[in-house]
């Protein structure tokens, strides 16, 4: 589905990104994990054109896709979210929903004018779509509440179900977990993995929680200093003593026996 090659993005002498190459298949719940500062952000910026690349190639589906604006990958079905929630916290709930989808009708001059009825149409069917996908992510209760009354992860549940109001192929998750009780990141894990075997997301998913990244990623890419370090399973990948040193400075084979 993705294909990174040789991706580098530097800012000034920093290379946050330094020649990261990798891949995500279609249909998988890729883990992207490794220490602060690994570059795993500012790889997830480039591939979703909110950053130029230095030097490199991003692909989807075999078409090169290097550069192209948020957008335009947009329309494409690529998405992503953010660490911290980007909901607009004067709209409801449902209404953060409803304004997704692009091209609506109402947003011409004309059709607010002249086509009134194909607008009532339009909002009828978005508003039940909306209730649709509050229901599969469990927070109909909120439907109507103001959005930036909402909890850490309730927030997190509604940027996961934008994605769900367009035609969605991949999409990317910055640290859905963070500032997330243990029962709503149950509840996001859940939503996530019946999006991916139910109706076919792929994701790839940013987060530092171990225990959420082995229930629900295969395969685990690690990254370190700009680079990718290791690929496998969340068992491998905890078995790995590259990976334990990156994240720990120090290898199993270093460490006393108690």
């Amino acid at each position: 589905m993705i294909e990174v090659h040789d991706l580098h993005k530097h800012f000034g002498g920093f290379h946050a990104v330094d020649g990261a190459s990798l891949r995500i298949r279609k249909g998988s719940i890729t883990g992207l994990i490794g220490p602060n500062g690994a570059g795993k952000t500012t790889l997830f910026n480039v591939i979703a054109g909110r950053l130029p690349p230095t030097s490199g190639r991003v692909t989807m589906a075999g078409e090169d896709i290097t550069g192209l604006p948020p957008h335009a990958l947009f329309h494409k079905g690529l998405l992503r979210t953010f660490q911290i929630a980007h909901e607009f916290s004067s709209m409801t709930v449902r209404e953060n929903l409803m304004m997704v989808p692009a091209a609506q009708a109402g947003e011409s001059l004309w059709n607010a004018w002249f086509a009134r009825g194909r607008i009532r149409q339009e909002e009828a069917a978005l508003r039940r779509k909306a209730d649709e996908v509050l229901d599969f992510l469990t927070i109909a209760h909120v439907a109507d509440e103001r959005a930036g009354n909402l909890s850490g992860g309730q927030k997190k549940l509604l940027e996961l179900g934008r994605t769900m109001m367009v035609d969605a192929r991949i999409v990317f998750l910055d640290e859905v977990g963070a500032g997330v009780n243990r029962t709503l990141l149950n509840t996001i894990a859940d939503a996530i993995v019946r999006l991916n075997r139910e109706r076919g997301y792929t994701f790839c998913v940013i987060e530092h929680d171990m225990d959420f990244i082995s229930r629900i990623c295969d395969p685990v890419i690690v990254m370190a200093q700009g680079k990718v370090l290791a690929e496998g399973s969340a068992q491998e990948i905890l078995r790995n003593e590259a990976v334990i040193e990156a994240y720990l400075g120090t290898g199993l084979k270093n460490k006393v026996p108690a």
